[in-house]
């Protein structure tokens, strides 16, 4: 009899061993059971039982201190993993790479008084590189197993940071004796699904760019740019080199030239186009864009994919990166290897025609539209930003509008909080950027307004140039792209994900002492704090979007 759990322990061995860790330390107990009996039955695991969790993880220590590899811990669920502690600490402070795998009873036991049941969540606090909580292993997740058990190894050896432990809680429901099923495929000749370069350093080494290189030359690829590109010109001048497209977005500064791809998400929306846009590898910088498109098209590829990061991150949405590697440094070491006498691929000029296509039927289509629409009023926040100013722009709608259908734009920063991709705290966020001297503009819908209603408290009275457009289509307009819209009748989609405010935003505005002007207003000239309302309608802006998407698909066919 085969199991999700037995399989899923399987895989997690696998990728331990190809990445390195071979040597497990075993204290016996019931809940265990899957993950003992994978390492067990993996001949290439190194196993040794002690019956104690506090020897076990001592012991670990010392051989992992010895060798230089992570050692895997093992234990039960309850008071057994508070053993383990110790070993954690003394793994934190003296940079040993320990992979802590504690085992535990399913959510459905906690807190509920069921026997050989603690709070295990991260149990270990701070003293951890990396905490993990997989929940419940089933197959729909097990593509992501890999990814997981690779990414243990790699935090425990350090990444761009020290070397340490790493904490792993494993929940398993019963029966939890069973055999593998077969495991989800793995990278060819027994490579680990992640290797990570950093190895303790901030910037690319010469080996670590000699790999890269390696992997990129002479071939057809696309460079994918998000916020933590250090070194724009650089990524723009690699792109050139090689031919390949840069698919960026505002944050990562690679939009300030025309050579980045402006409206990739409408494009990878082609069917056609998308098929013939067949990477062999894909490099990509920095945080994702917010395109959807892109990450579906991205994680379909057959593509090498290499994440290029700054220290101690580590981005991989799809869980498709083969290699990490450091991202200061690297494309300007990347160029230096470049010969005179490359020849680029022709992908770069294939994506700027669909680009420059889609720009001018983007431009056309609304004009033919007419009135205030979403992604107009988003190109021209951007077009009009002033020249060395700041553009704020929130999450959900305004950051993929703003992605999506803006064009390149050069001598302005733009900013989000994408971090957590919350939408609170923007008006404040906006404030405090207008606070280090730039011109600031912020691209705020309505709900967020008011969810950070309290920050136009003294705003007025601020010695601050800063001007705050606000999309009011009287809810969450995001929520109408979603599956929601359809699945859920029109009164309780209003109810739960529309949720129409019916707040005057003027006379909110008016209330703190701020002008007010309808969109488009006096335009985004410098100035005292000011609010900008542009009034649409959320039904119609999908029917926009979809036109517009319809309109760029027609035309690059």
């Amino acid at each position: 009899m085969s199991s999700t759990a037995a399989t899923f322990c399987a895989t997690l061995v696998d990728e331990w061993v190809r990445a390195g860790a071979t040597a497990a330390f075993v204290a016996p107990g019931s809940r265990s059971t899957p993950l003992a009996l994978a390492l067990h039955g993996d001949r290439r695991v190194r196993l040794s039982l002690f019956h104690d969790e506090r020897a076990a993880g001592f012991a670990a220590l010392g051989h992992a201190m010895a060798t230089g590899d992570p050692s895997i811990v093992t234990c039960t669920s309850g008071t057994a993993a508070a053993h383990l502690h110790a070993a954690v600490i003394e793994a934190d402070l003296s940079a040993v790479p320990l992979i802590i795998c504690t085992t535990d009873r399913p959510p459905e036991l906690w807190q509920v008084g069921a026997p050989q049941t603690v709070d295990q969540n991260r149990l270990f606090g701070s003293a951890v590189r990396f905490y993990a909580e997989p929940g419940v292993a089933v197959p729909e997740m097990a593509g992501a197993w890999r990814s997981l058990g690779s990414r243990l190894v790699a935090e425990a050896n350090g990444g761009a940071d020290r070397p340490g432990p790493v904490h792993i809680n494993l929940s398993f429901r019963d029966p939890l004796v069973a055999a593998p099923g077969p495991l989800p495929a793995g990278r060819s000749k027994l490579a680990p699904w992640h290797r990570d370069l950093r190895a303790g350093r901030s910037t690319a080494g010469e080996a670590e760019i000699d790999e890269v290189w390696n992997r990129v030359r002479g071939l057809d690829g696309v460079i994918v740019a998000g916020h933590g590109t250090s070194d724009p010109p650089s990524v723009l001048s690699l792109g050139r080199a090689l031919g390949w497209p840069v698919l960026a977005d505002h944050r990562s500064g690679c939009r300030a030239e025309g050579q980045a791809i402006a409206h990739f998400d409408p494009l990878l929306r082609n069917e056609a186009f998308a098929a013939r846009s067949n990477p062999d590898v894909v490099l990509r910088y920095g945080q994702p864009p917010a395109s959807k498109v892109l990450s579906q098209w991205l994680a379909g590829a057959a593509a090498d994919t290499i994440s290029a990061l700054g220290r101690s991150q580590w981005i991989d949405p799809e869980r498709i990166a083969s290699l990490v590697v450091n991202e200061a440094g690297l494309a300007r070491g990347l160029l230096a290897r470049v010969p005179p006498d490359l020849r680029p691929s022709a992908e770069a000029e294939r994506w700027q025609r669909a680009d420059a296509v889609a720009e001018k039927m983007i431009a056309d289509e609304l004009v033919s539209i007419g009135g205030v629409t979403e992604p107009g009023v988003a190109r021209s926040v951007v077009q009009g930003v002033p020249p060395g100013g700041s553009l704020l722009v929130a999450s959900s709608m305004p950051i993929r509008d703003v992605e999506w259908f803006a064009p390149n734009r050069r001598r302005i920063r733009v900013y989000a909080n994408r971090g957590a991709n919350g939408i609170d705290g923007l008006i404040a966020t906006a404030t405090g950027i207008a606070l280090s001297g730039s011109p600031t503009t912020l691209l705020i819908g309505d709900v967020a307004f008011l969810h950070d209603s309290s920050a136009l408290i003294g705003l007025r009275d601020r010695p601050v140039a800063l001007t705050i457009v606000v999309i009011d289509n009287d809810g969450g307009g995001i929520f109408s792209f979603l599956p929601q819209a359809e699945l859920v009748d029109q009164a309780g989609f209003e109810r739960l994900f529309g949720t129409p405010h019916g707040t005057d935003l003027a006379a909110l505005s008016l209330a703190h002492g701020l002008e007010v002007e309808r969109w488009p207003g006096s335009g985004l000239r410098p100035g005292p704090p000011r609010v900008i309302i542009a009034t649409t309608d959320r039904a119609e802006n999908v029917e926009i979007h979809e036109r517009l998407n319809r309109a760029v698909a027609a035309a690059i066919d």
